[in-house]
């Protein structure tokens, strides 16, 4: 029988109720007295020299209290860049200023020029659309490679050229990398798109600035994945103002993907034009305004090699990648396509030589960043297609080969830096076998073909980083943060508890996850326990939510606060029970002397600690109140084995799939339901940029998929039932929870997963196809299975 409660209970979400009735609280439910809107007039140029703004017109329409453009930003700090790379060569990686508002140029559809703050929101778009603006239209730049091209058109004029970087790793291995493929048995080589995406998160961003005269002090409601984050960044770097002035709150966020991490222009707008006016100001994003506002995601073409012996072993790895950052560098953006892709190009695979190589460039699109996995589904969906292709050139089983080459000893240090504590990939293979009923494919598929479809089966494996850590290494690999996490454990006279924690949950189900946690340590019921998140004002610090870290990371900083209260907790229960504290045992919320009947109960304790009636005042002071940081010796190693089988209709190149498994290794899990909910939504965008979504730019750098009606999101019928297991547990080795993540394996491991089902569906009807760029359309499949 599944447990009820405590760790390993699926318990159903408790915060689901405010949101399934209607009672959230998000940013846009936010309306202050006195409340000013905002509407930004953007650039509909991808690139232009801007040669006059006229103001005057739009100035006097009813309702316009002022127009900002990017001279009233002249001396305010641009939005910085979070992570600085250092190239192959030992050179910095070039970094543009990033205004809020342009300033002498505009570089991407959607760059703000000015912004109109008025009295009702219909006032400020009708005045921003009553100002006139003199750009003289520059050629643009979107593809990559032609923008490294002599001669192109340069996006920022400072710069040398449109690279960003030119980034070589390990650098070491390139020359035994080199040899290792001139000397191989055999070589597959395979060049792709992982193609750009749009985050669409349910909640558009919004921004309210407020501002206090009496105090000098700002505050900022905003849709954010970390408000401890975007205070240091727009306060220190911005707008300088001092942290303990300004406050950031982040309520309710309707889903994140990692486009809700970064610090954005309209942030620091409203709270600057709040302090500027001494009224809140508010700014709601339309869904077209977030197709050109919002960091977008991937975008990478690649050409990857991998080298085999003549028994099939991987002896090298060879990638040369193009990475689009887009006309300025968002938050993380640097860090996505090296540090967070480099170092997971390893797999799950032993090979002794690795080398990849990035060349990030500028181009004049909307910025690029983090998108649900963040580097490792680029480098797995290299990795797995070429393995894939390489066992259809040997002619041996797809998993087999992968079997052969597995890691199978921990812990393991890869030619890529990074060492795995702990996993099992034959035994999660060995699961997906079983749920996803390998042995029945060829009865499918013959179902299939009687019905005049194609099908195929495709698998995966693959590994990522999580709970990226610690400080101290990423801060040499370029990191201008720490990345650490903290939480503060109240407990209250009567017995509940209040934990403040910095992570921030926006669809995770911290709420419920973090005081199972906590009441099994304690013994106690789990509605004693509520979870504070998302405000600077009541929280220690935090670095927020990204990289399924909450748990590993802020979780871990949890259990050490509360490892801390039981500590003292004894020492007034050993004085109530005149004993020893070494002597006390806790266990299902009573205080307990070992071996004896004497105990006391956990609410008489903590009642004891603020009515310090009887008390060793001597000893230990009033409260129960502990606070903890937590630094990670290590990243946390999730992996799995998907598989995912697909019907093709050979006359139109529709793709259906038809069955979809997953079995993952998540280390120790909290909540099984919350996992399984984690991993469906994972492969629903996965399954989203595999067959339908794509962010497509005409040479001019127009955004021809800005709309719902261009951009094509996964649908219900777009995904079948999924079988998902995450019964194989490898315990991680280096936090006390065991745990490992959860949150973007499904985004990683299915999108190679159905190329690979779809790649043998038509092999199976006889079209020599060897790959199809994503997403895999009607149309894309129809004309490779016509040429």
């Amino acid at each position: 029988m599944p447990k009820d409660h405590g760790i390993g209970a699926p318990m159903k979400r408790r915060e689901d109720v405010r949101f399934l009735t209607g009672a959230g609280n998000y940013t846009d439910d936010i309306n202050l007295s006195r409340q000013l809107y905002v509407h930004f007039l953007r650039s509909d140029v991808a690139h232009g020299r801007i040669n006059g703004i006229d103001t005057e017109e739009a100035s006097k329409m009813p309702g316009v209290v002022r127009i900002f453009t990017g001279k009233d930003f002249e001396g305010v700090g641009g939005l910085p860049c979070g992570w600085q790379v250092t190239d192959r060569h030992g050179e910095p990686m070039q970094e543009p200023a990033h205004p809020v508002l342009a300033q002498g140029k505009v570089r991407h559809v959607g760059d703000p020029i000015a912004a109109v703050v008025a009295e009702t929101r219909e006032q400020a778009r009708d005045a921003a659309e009553a100002i006139a603006v003199d750009i003289e239209e520059l050629p643009a730049v979107v593809d990559m490679k032609a923008a490294l091209q002599d001669g192109a058109p340069r996006v920022h004029d400072d710069l040398t050229s449109n690279l960003c970087y030119d980034w070589g790793f390990v650098e070491d291995n390139k020359a035994a990398v080199d040899e290792a493929i001139r000397n191989a048995h055999h070589v597959t080589t395979l060049e792709l798109v992982n193609q750009r995406l749009a985050p669409n998160a349910m909640e558009p961003r919004v921004a309210v600035g407020d501002y206090q005269r009496a105090n000098d002090e700002s505050t900022l409601y905003t849709t954010s994945q970390n408000p401890h984050v975007i205070r240091l960044l727009m306060g220190a770097f911005v707008l300088g103002i001092p942290e303990h002035k300004l406050r950031v709150v982040a309520p309710d966020v309707g889903g994140g993907f990692g486009s809700k991490i970064f610090h954005y222009a309209e942030e620091a707008f409203v709270t600057f034009a709040a302090r500027q006016l001494n009224r809140p100001v508010k700014w709601t994003a339309s869904r077209s305004e977030a197709f050109l506002s919002d960091a977008q995601g991937r975008d990478h073409v690649t050409k990857i090699e991998l080298a085999l012996d003549a028994d099939n072993n991987f002896t090298a790895i060879r990638t040369e990648t193009y990475a689009n950052m887009g006309a300025y560098l968002s938050t993380f953006a640097p860090s996505v396509p090296t540090w967070l892709h480099g170092t997971l190009m390893a797999g799950n695979y032993k090979t002794p030589n690795i080398y990849v190589n990035v060349k990030a460039v500028f181009t004049n699109t909307v910025p690029v960043d983090a998108y649900r996995g963040a580097g490792r589904p680029e480098a797995t969906f290299q990795l797995e297609r070429v393995i894939d292709k390489a066992a259809r050139e040997l002619g041996v089983d797809p998993m087999a080969l992968r079997r052969q080459n597995f890691v199978t000893e921990f812990p393991y240090a890869t030619p890529v830096a990074v060492e795995y504590d702990t996993g099992d990939y034959p035994a999660l293979v060995d699961k997906l076998e079983e749920i996803a009923d390998f042995g029945g494919f060829e009865a499918r598929r013959k179902e299939s073909e009687a019905r005049g479809k194609l099908r195929g089966l495709g698998v995966n494996c693959y590994i990522e980083a999580c709970g990226i850590a610690p400080s101290n290494l990423v801060g040499q690999l370029g990191a201008r943060a720490g990345l650490y996490d903290a939480a503060t454990v109240r407990v209250n006279a009567t017995g509940s508890i209040s934990v403040m924690v910095g992570a921030h949950s926006h669809g995770q189900g911290h709420e419920t996850a973090f005081p199972q946690v906590v009441a099994d340590m304690l013994g106690i019921d789990e509605s004693m326990v509520d979870i504070v998140h998302g405000d600077t004002s009541k929280i220690p610090f935090g670095m927020g939510t990204y990289g399924s870290r909450s748990l590993a990371v802020c979780g871990s900083a949890m259990v050490r606060a509360t490892e801390k209260i039981i500590a003292k907790a004894k020492k007034i229960a050993a004085h109530l029970m005149e004993a020893s504290d070494a002597d006390i045992e806790l266990k299902d919320g009573k205080f307990t002397v070992a071996g004896t009947d004497k105990s006391v109960a956990w609410g008489d304790v903590t009642l004891a600690a603020y009515v310090p009636h009887n008390y060793p005042l001597t000893e230990i002071e009033p409260g129960l109140e502990e606070t903890s940081f937590y630094d990670p010796s290590n990243f946390t190693y999730p992996a799995g084995a998907y598989a995912c089988e697909v019907e093709v209709d050979p006359d139109t190149g529709k793709v259906t799939i038809e069955r979809f498994s997953a079995a993952d290794d998540f280390g120790n899990v909290i909540n099984p339901m919350i996992v399984d909910g984690q991993v469906h939504g994972g492969i629903g965008q996965g399954i989203g940029q595999a067959l339908l979504e794509s962010c497509a730019y005409d040479e001019n750098g127009q955004l021809v998929s800005a709309s719902y009606m261009d951009y094509a999101m996964p649908r219900a019928d777009d995904v079948p039932f999924y079988s998902v297991d995450h019964s194989v547990q490898t315990p991680c080795t280096h936090n006390p929870l065991g745990v490992k993540g959860c949150g973007e394996a499904g985004a990683i491991g299915s999108p190679p997963t159905i190329v690979n089902a779809v790649i043998d569906a038509l092999h199976s009807g006889g079209h020599k196809v060897d790959h199809i760029d994503m997403p895999l359309t009607p149309s894309r499949v129809w004309t490779a299975m016509e040429g």
